[in-house]
């Protein structure tokens, strides 16, 4: 009997890379236009490899961009550049097609929702509450909860513990299948990859079911319930 939904963060409930991909973009442009003396392709380069180095979510990417390029922080392009990635970011953040609709119905329907993230807290909080969807999940595990990133059982068992359920009463749902898929069936969740969020072209995902949209999930749950 399923009671519980766990869902990863970004490219599950959210499309990320979109996201990330748009307000860089704005960011470059704007710092180009602020006296950047460098080409697009050129720039894109250097913060592809700075994230590439430091992680997706380095807070100081322009910092550190610049720093390299002048030895100095120039707060004129900087400030350019944050704003401008700000203003897209908020544009560009918006949930996957039905999600709210989902996530509802589920909640109608009796079950405990979480977010396991691998996400920095106040990343995950600032999204999530930017989305309006701070109030809906009764259990949110980020990095600094356990330390420990998924596939690692760590964040996945606290996320359990804190809903009150046994790992076969609860459903992971993620995109990527070396983290949310291997990293929730090592402690005993049923799961099912979101396809339509795969950035890796996933071929064979490992999950017990797979979704091309998010709202599959109600039918999902239905059937595990009815035994069926």
């Amino acid at each position: 009997m399923i009671k519980a939904v766990v869902f990863d963060l970004d490219n599950t409930l959210v499309d990320f890379m979109k996201m990330k991909g748009e307000a860089i973009d704005a960011a470059i442009r704007a710092m180009i236009d602020a006296g950047l003396d460098l080409s697009y392709d050129e720039v894109k380069k250097r913060i592809d490899a700075i994230y590439k180095e430091k992680g997706i979510e380095f807070q100081y990417v322009f910092d550190s961009l610049l720093s390299d390029i002048f030895d100095k922080v120039d707060y004129k392009i900087l400030s350019a550049g944050v704003v401008a990635y700000r203003r897209a970011r908020e544009a560009a953040l918006v949930p996957y097609p039905h999600v709210n609709m989902t996530l509802y119905e589920l909640l109608k329907m009796g079950m405990k929702l979480a977010v396991v993230s691998d996400a920095p807290a106040r990343e995950a909080w600032l999204r999530l509450t930017y989305l309006n969807m701070h109030n809906i999940f009764d259990v949110v595990v980020t990095f600094e909860d356990t330390n420990e990133r998924k596939p690692h059982p760590a964040p996945f068992t606290l996320a359990l513990k804190k809903l009150g359920v046994k790992a076969v009463e609860a459903l992971m749902v993620g995109d990527w299948a070396e983290r949310d898929i291997i990293g929730a069936k090592k402690v005993g969740m049923k799961t099912v990859f979101a396809r339509y969020g795969d950035t890796f072209d996933t071929v064979i995902s490992g999950g017990d079911y797979e979704a091309n949209d998010i709202q599959e999930l109600v039918g999902i749950i239905k059937r595990e319930n009815s035994g069926g």
